[in-house]
């Protein structure tokens, strides 16, 4: 594998923990199934460059969590062109480094890329929790034809027994979508947006204990007041703060191995939601880090 320059890769940091970094950041600009906006390509460029502006210091763990994690970036790379083929290749990718005991943080790219990124942690823990924050179930199975579109990434995950998952923020669902969902209430739960006024994150905490998780972001989870920069936008979704303490609760009560950030639609001129995906990514680790219980 080769990798950026520090100087070039996430945060553009000096990193001093060289040879043993914890977090590897994967720019995998997947585009091959988006339906509406176009643009995912440009998203992990964008993110890279923007999280150069990111403050190091976190104020609310009062530290610089880089420095005690290590974190490097992968050079970008060819994409395979066939949608199967990408996914083989970001699983191998995943288990390489997961091999080396290091977190993979991946920047999308479209979101059907996560069936893909999962199947070595499966493989290695045998089950795994996907926290899954999104406008949309992806419960379908197929979209315009295709069983692998970003549509129907949730859908292929669950397609292993051994996938649960946890969703937040969802508010555009289908009437077959919600078929599936009740003939799988066991392993799939929905924190819907509509609902969010509501939410009971204590029964979340309980749900979510001590399982490994993979955490799974697709930005149009986010009220598209704060994030238009993505394919499918949608109103009535997650703010900064409400989905913050979410992933901290996450993190302080299971463990978080692994992360992927997809669906960026970089808009020209408008480098606001680059940056707040690259700040996204960095609470991400951070978090992750701060109350991991056990190395991956």
């Amino acid at each position: 594998m080769k990798y950026l320059s520090n100087k070039k890769g996430f945060l553009g940091i000096d990193n001093k923990n060289k040879g043993k970094e914890k977090v590897v950041v994967i720019p995998f600009g997947l585009e091959k199934t988006v339906s509406y906006g176009v643009g995912t390509s440009k998203g992990p460029a964008e993110i890279i460059k923007a999280s150069h502006q990111v403050e190091l210091f976190d104020e609310d763990l009062n530290k610089e969590p880089h420095k005690s994690i290590g974190i490097k970036t992968l050079k970008p790379f060819p994409i395979k062109k066939n949608i199967i083929d990408a996914l083989k290749q970001i699983e191998n990718i995943n288990k390489r480094l997961m091999d080396k005991k290091i977190f993979p943080l991946i920047l999308g790219g479209e979101h059907s890329l996560t069936p893909g990124a999962i199947r070595p942690f499966v493989k290695k823990f045998g089950k795994i929790c996907l926290l899954h924050f999104d406008a949309h179930a992806d419960l379908r199975n197929s979209y315009n034809n295709n069983k692998f579109s970003h549509a129907s990434a949730i859908r292929r995950c669950l397609d292993n027994p051994n996938v649960s998952v946890i969703s937040f923020g969802v508010r555009n669902i289908s009437s077959n979508e919600i078929n599936f969902l009740k003939k799988n209430k066991k392993r799939i739960k929905i924190f819907w947006a509509k609902d969010k006024s509501n939410w009971n994150l204590n029964k979340f905490k309980k749900i979510i204990k001590n399982k490994k998780v993979y955490l799974t972001f697709d930005v149009d989870g986010l009220d598209s007041s704060l994030m238009p920069a993505t394919g499918t936008p949608e109103p009535g979704g997650l703010f900064w703060d409400e989905t913050i303490k979410i992933i901290k609760i996450a993190a302080q009560s299971s463990n978080i191995v692994g992360a992927d950030i997809n669906e960026l639609s970089p808009i020209k001129g408008f480098d606001c939601y680059n940056f707040l995906a690259a700040k996204l990514a960095y609470k991400i680790i951070a978090y992750s880090f701060e109350y991991k219980k056990k190395s991956i």
